[in-house]
């Protein structure tokens, strides 16, 4: 409870206080002939119930009107924080269905960046194998050659290695002995031109 509530209660606590002691001598006359109604009687109740209402109507002027007043700006303090809540709410609302709307546009654009990249990444993987392709026809050409130039420098060995054999063969059997005798006189003679 809030002071200013108990202060009500401790007010309307002793005014019922109050109403009880000046009721007292009523009570205490009940068996004789009542002065009550006689017009005296009927001022001071008047008197009594004006009193009464005016103590009640000065204490609910006095602490109920600042409670009630304090409660009424709590309430329009409320109030317009939870406008100012709905309104951002609303903003936030617009906003998203501003993001929905675009959100079509927005998987569209995507998926045509999308398509584009794998269309790029197709196309450069293609390439890719393309030169890579060419790179190993290449290196198999360059293979091929090598081979092919090994294969007649082996060709030219082996074919001029038959044809020593076979100049040899042939001398040995052009070569006796009077042809030996005939080369070796001619290199001896060939010897004597060279010393002159």
């Amino acid at each position: 409870m809030t002071r200013e509530l108990r202060q009500i209660w401790r007010t309307l606590a002793s005014v019922a206080v109050f109403l009880l002691v000046a009721a007292a001598p009523a009570f205490a006359q009940e068996g004789e002939a009542s002065p009550a109604d006689s017009p005296v009687g009927w001022v001071f109740r008047w008197l009594n119930f004006a009193l009464v209402f005016g103590g009640l109507g000065y204490a609910i002027w006095k602490w109920g009107a600042p409670y009630f007043r304090q409660h009424a700006e709590e309430i329009s303090n409320n109030i317009a924080e939870g406008t100012r809540a709905r309104e951002a709410a609303d903003a936030q609302r617009r906003e998203i269905q501003g993001k929905l709307a675009g959100l079509d546009d927005e998987i569209k654009r995507l998926r045509e960046v999308g398509k584009r990249d794998a269309e790029a990444e197709a196309q450069r993987l293609r390439d890719m194998a393309r030169a890579e392709s060419e790179k190993i026809e290449r290196a198999a050409r360059a293979e091929i050659e090598a081979a092919e130039r090994q294969g007649r420098l082996e060709l030219k060995v082996l074919g001029a290695k038959l044809a020593v054999q076979l100049a040899e063969a042939l001398l040995r059997r052009s070569l006796t002995p009077q042809g030996d005798e005939f080369l070796f006189n001619g290199f001896v003679a060939e010897l004597k031109r060279s010393v002159n």
